[in-house]
């Protein structure tokens, strides 16, 4: 992508089924647990790199004694900060006493991270907020071990509000605004009630404290925890959580707009929100690995059961296709595959656009998350020239010329490499101007290989969100080779509408399309469109999210997209420019061809997948025509 855009987070969690002793004798090591949560988020280290924490819980520690565990960082590479740390608690031992290293009773009772239950957290902050206390996990603390939690999680809450409101008539005080805070409590709090519920029970039973303790333990009904806790959630969420006792669940949004996936044996149970990770971390097939359903949870509970419970009435799968363009790694089969397949549907736009002219026309891609998409295209321009090939000696060989069959044959894609991306080079100067002329130099070219005013440039982008690397950069560089035209080539379709699911796509303004349908309404005198949106948009805000309809779409509705995508021309084109630029977009059809399993599509078409993700809209709406520069959430 040209212009990066995070997105929040990533989670690693582990469950040791067997005693640590096993893993001792079977992998040499008593930090097998450890090794294989450092390995599952460095895997994952695109996900955040904001912060990241872990974790960790020992099962049946004898009270008086420490069980639960954390460490989170901000460091530069936090991964490896966290594990250095975790590290540092063995070198003396190491040096000193190393058969105490497989001792994995004494280990157990004496070292800080050795646990059997695992947990781990990359982190994005979508909006400003990067402190060491919003990095994940987070604790909620109390001495009986079966009312302590510990949760990590991809989500956004686009209902925060009403989940407070909620938390305020249970009688709680949050000390912050913020979905983690509400997400913890709520689980907490009924947590709490089912921990009474219990001891209530068991002590009408006659059962005295320290029975009615382990009693509890065994006891707990997480999937009901769960369903009452997530009964009002508007969101897109993927949250592990532990319980003190060692009870753990992973559970995923009704819609799973967020992904999250699994893998259980005897001897593991492992969860992450990428399939590769796992599948590397642990060598472990593809076929193997399951995803979490929608609406259901994950539970492996302290002896050992592993269940997939439904906690939410599951609802049409509207996963997010961005994971599928962007987000997630490409060495997963399925996203690549994908990836590759969105690039060759590309293929008929940009043949019109260069009016078959193969041999005038060089293909590039923007590095270096559209490479895939770029090697799709490419395929599915060999497909093309070896149609026409087949069509004219099938047809018209008898009227070919001998120079005539060597061009035909001779035809291939011309492919290069023209933009690298300078990954060393920091715009560190904080002047306005300076920075615009250093944000111009973060990308390089390769010279030489344009043939001046004749070629014609494509180039494939995976996503364009502000196009201001475009214009500042990109389209500046590419200007300098001579092309005769250049032609930007999105692998995803339009971005129109704000994300309210854990992508850092709040503000109507930062979209260049968005900026392309006002101009549009303002040059063709359309302006009472923008006010008639204004208003039912702000008049929407005080219905329930149920009865909120998404009135943004109007401000689309007059316009085809090559209508909206010949102004995005227009505005990231640099001033000066000599090369004809056109911007071509994906097609939602083909993105829906492409990505199947994959429907999430509420950034491109405004069809989002819960009523919070409406009044989102609507209220980012309002806040971009009212000069409010804050997020809609």
């Amino acid at each position: 992508m040209s212009e990066q855009i995070k997105h929040e987070c990533g989670i690693a969690f582990i469950r040791l089924l067997k005693p640590l002793s096993f893993y001792q004798e079977k992998y040499g090591t008593a930090l097998y647990g450890l090794n294989k949560l450092y390995l599952l988020m460095e895997k994952q280290h695109n996900r955040g790199q904001d912060g990241a924490g872990i974790a960790t819980i020992k099962l049946d520690v004898k009270p008086g004694h420490r069980y639960i565990s954390r460490y989170r960082s901000m460091a530069q590479n936090a991964v490896a900060d966290i594990f250095g740390y975790v590290q540092s608690k063995f070198v003396a031992i190491q040096n000193e006493t190393p058969e105490l290293m497989e001792d994995t009773e004494w280990l157990k009772a004496n070292v800080s991270f050795i646990g059997e239950v695992l947990l781990g957290h990359l982190r994005y902050g979508t909006h400003g907020k990067n402190s060491i206390e919003n990095c994940h996990p987070f604790l909620r603390q109390n001495n009986w071990m079966t009312r302590n939690l510990v949760i990590a999680g991809n989500f956004n809450m686009t209902n925060v509000d009403e989940l407070l409101e909620q938390l305020y008539e249970l009688g709680q005080h949050p000390k912050e605004q913020a979905d983690t805070v509400t997400v913890l409590e709520k689980i907490g709090h009924f947590l709490d009630e089912e921990n009474q519920e219990l001891f209530d029970a068991y002590k009408k039973e006659g059962y005295d404290n320290i029975e009615i303790t382990h009693k509890i333990s065994d006891a707990l009904n997480i999937a009901h925890i769960l369903r009452r806790s997530a009964k009002t959630w508007d969101g897109g969420y993927a949250i592990s959580g532990i319980v003190g006792n060692g009870d753990a669940f992973v559970l995923r949004d009704p819609s799973g707009i967020r992904p999250a996936f699994y893998y259980a044996d005897d001897e593991i149970v492992v969860a992450a929100s990428e399939r590769p990770a796992i599948q590397t971390a642990f060598n472990i097939n593809f076929n193997d690995i399951k995803e979490i359903e929608p609406g259901h949870a994950l539970i492996v509970k302290k002896n050992g059961k592993v269940t997939q419970e439904i906690f939410r009435e599951p609802q049409e799968k509207r996963a997010c296709s961005f994971e599928r363009i962007y987000f997630s790694r490409g060495s997963d089969a399925d996203i690549y595959k994908e990836r590759k397949y969105l690039g060759k549907l590309l293929c008929k736009q940009i043949l019109n656009a260069v009016d078959g002219d193969l041999k005038n026309t060089v293909f590039s891609f923007i590095p270096n998350t559209a490479e895939v998409s770029f090697y799709g295209m490419v395929e599915g321009l060999h497909e093309h020239i070896r149609t026409t090939q087949k069509d004219a000696l099938l047809h018209r060989k008898d009227q070919l010329t001998d120079q005539e069959l060597d061009d035909l044959l001779s035809l291939t894609p011309r492919v290069e490499k023209l933009a690298i991306k300078d990954v060393k080079l920091r715009t560190f100067i904080t002047q306005d101007a300076d920075r615009g002329d250093m944000v111009a130099h973060v990308y390089d070219t390769t010279y030489g290989l344009i043939k001046n005013h004749t070629d014609t440039l494509v180039a494939v982008d995976d996503s364009i969100v502000r196009g201001t690397t475009l214009k500042q950069s990109i389209i500046k560089i590419f200007d300098r080779l001579h092309p005769k035209k250049v032609i930007i080539v999105s692998s995803a379709p339009q971005i129109r509408y704000p994300d309210c699911y854990g992508i850092d796509m709040s503000k109507m303004g930062e979209f260049v399309a968005f900026e392309a349908a006002i101009q549009l309404l303002k040059l063709r005198g359309l302006e009472q469109v923008i006010e008639d949106v204004y208003q039912k948009c702000k008049a929407s805000l005080l219905l329930p999210k149920e009865e909120i309809t998404n009135y943004v779409k109007e401000i689309y509705r007059p316009f085809k997209q090559e209508e909206i995508s010949a102004q995005i021309t227009k505005i990231i084109t640099p001033e000066g420019t000599n090369a004809e630029v056109q911007v071509i977009y994906q097609t939602l059809d083909n993105l829906h061809i492409a990505c199947p399993n994959h429907k999430g599509d509420w950034y491109f078409s405004g069809n989002y997948p819960t009523p919070g993700g409406n009044r989102v809209v609507n209220k980012a709406f309002v806040n971009w025509k009212e000069g409010n520069n804050q997020r809609a959430y």
